[in-house]
């Protein structure tokens, strides 16, 4: 079974970092590309940051200098670091990638909360 789980997520002071983890299982290939998406509550989910499988990046430029997203083809996790965090960073975040099981598809990790307090 092909899957994505995340983890990292918690409460932080606003100016606090974490570290988000995917790691992806069940796969007989290496994650070919990554985003993570986040949702805050009465919004839709937006894109935060995307990583391709030759290293190309891309941001929302809401977090365009405090995030980097990054992956570990060897473990086949992707990361999001989050860096000087703001109370509207405050969401659920969700890996999504894709992956391969008989053909490319696109998979979702189960979300990891971060919250954010002033």
């Amino acid at each position: 079974q092909v899957q994505l789980v995340e983890s990292g997520g918690g409460l932080v002071q606003a100016g606090g970092s974490l570290r988000l983890s995917c790691a992806a299982s069940g796969s007989g290939r290496s994650i070919n590309a990554m985003n993570w998406y986040r949702q805050a509550p009465g919004k839709q989910r937006e894109l935060v940051a995307g990583i391709t499988r030759d290293g190309s990046t891309n941001y929302a430029d809401s977090v365009k200098g405090r995030f980097t997203i990054s992956r570990d083809n060897a473990k086949n996790t992707g990361y999001l670091q989050m860096n000087s965090l703001k109370p509207e960073d405050t969401a659920v975040y969700y890996c999504n990638a894709q992956l391969f099981r008989g053909s490319w598809s696109w998979y979702w990790g189960q979300g990891t909360q971060v919250t954010v307090s002033s």
